[in-house]
This record gives structure tokens, sequence and C-alpha cells, in this order.
């Protein structure tokens, strides 16, 4: 199931995307929220008539730094002998053609194409062969990342957690299980030139160790996001841009790049 957070008329709902032609996409209703049992309404309106919101709001965003091997080493880094874990804060996120605001602070901001792992219950401490019951599904995202400030200032908080430097979106997949998820296709586009194209199989650490390496540390919550890392091909953003990730079995994820007013 596709899990997409939407508003309409001043409200704001969760609903499955139902459909395979983007022009013709409906979203049935849920009645509850998607951490939880909860029924489709029946009730179903184009998916043209609405706008789509991140597809969680996630009390804290966990992401993973070098756990693509050539990523590591484009940027001249050692690739870490485990996980390496850092944080945007729920105010970095923002939404399917949310615009991405170039900060003030930096001259040098890079896009970083990511699969998401959102929690669908609260967990701590979850066993490897555990970790397919804690998740809900899957979504695209981008670590907007100001690469002057991650080198100049070491610590990551402001290169990586600024007012919207976190793309979820469009839903989230459901029907994906942990195998598959391990082994999926994600590419990005910069208006439309291809930046980057790999496989979730490149990961250095898979999903599993990196849900079972951050619940030793911490309770996760329902709606929390793991951020797994990039392929290689990072590279420039410029005001105007149009970024796109698509992964497979899930969809694609687009925004603009706007000068922050």
């Amino acid at each position: 199931m596709r899990i997409a957070r939407f508003s309409i008329d001043g409200n704001v709902a969760f609903g499955a995307v139902e459909g395979d032609k983007q022009d013709e996409l409906v979203l049935d209703i849920i009645k509850g929220i998607p951490f939880a049992d909860f029924e489709l309404s029946g009730t179903k309106v184009p998916l043209s008539k609405v706008r789509l919101l991140p597809p969680v709001l996630p009390n804290k965003v966990v992401a993973f730094g070098r756990n693509y091997a050539e990523h590591a080493r484009e940027l001249g880094n050692e690739v870490p002998e485990a996980p390496f874990a850092f944080f945007k804060p729920s105010t970095s996120v923002i939404g399917p053609g949310d615009e991405i605001q170039y900060p003030s602070f930096t001259r040098e901001l890079h896009h970083e194409a990511e699969l998401a792992v959102v929690i669908g219950r609260m967990c701590r401490e979850v066993p490897r062969d555990r970790v397919k019951d804690v998740v809900l599904g899957y979504t695209c995202a981008i670590d907007v990342t100001a690469r002057d400030v991650q080198r100049r200032e070491k610590q990551w908080a402001r290169a990586k957690g600024f007012d919207s430097s976190c793309p979820l979106g469009p839903w989230v997949e459901t029907d994906i299980d942990l195998a598959r998820a391990n082994d999926l296709t994600i590419q990005l586009t910069v208006n439309g030139e291809q930046r980057q194209l790999g496989r979730t199989s490149e990961m250095i650490h898979p999903i599993e160790d990196l849900v079972v390496n951050i619940s030793e540390a911490m309770t996760l919550l329902p709606g929390d996001v793991i951020l797994t890392g990039t392929p290689a091909g990072v590279g420039p953003l410029n005001v105007g841009d149009e970024v796109a990730v698509t992964i497979e079995g899930i969809g694609t994820l687009t925004n603009k790049v706007v000068k922050r007013g």
C-alpha cells in the first residue's frame, strides 16, 4: 500500500494511493492513522486535487553517513567500520513539491539521494530478526547538505540540519519487504540530467544493521525516519534547479531550489 499524507480544504488526512497512471491516481481516505489499525473509508479524491505533505512528521530523523563506499571515497573520506549516525531535526522536513531554500550561510549546496526507512511502532533494542516487524515502509529522501559548512565546522548540525534540508515523499510504500528494500535502484536527476545512480545493495551496512545500531541507543517512535546513506555522484545545487529522486518500487520525489527569502 502507498500511504500519503495530504491536505484538502484546510484538512489534513492520510490516504491510500490507488492507480498506476500518474494523472489517474486517487486517494482513498484512511479512517485513523497508519501506525495503528485503520480502515479505508471508501471516500476517494483525485491526487491532482490535493496537496501532498511530508508522508510522516518524524519526532527525529536519524541519518547514516558514508554508508556507500564509493560516496565516501569521492569526498576523500575513509569508509567507517561501524554505522556512523547523525541527526536532522524535525524542522528540516519538507514534502513533495515544497521548496528547498538555499541558506545564506553556504556557497556549496549539495544533493544526496537516499532511501528512507519509516518506523511503524515504538521500539528499542530491536533484534536483527525483528527489524521487519518495526518498519512501516519506505519513502524517498534528499539529504540536502551545505558541503562547505560540513567541511569547515566538522560537526554537521548546521550543514545538514537547516530548514528544508530533508525532503521526504511522495508517500510511504508498505508492500516492499526487507530483502527487496536492500536491493533497489536509486537515482537522482537535476533538471532532468542524471547525477546519481546506484542500488541499495551497495550499502556497507544494510537496513537491519542500521535499525539495530540506533535502537541500541534510543527509543524509536512511530513515524521516525532513518536515512540510509547516498550512492556516489553527489554534487551542487543552484537556485532554480529542480531535483528529483526516484527509487524503484516507491516513486519520485521532486523539489525545487529557491533563494531563502
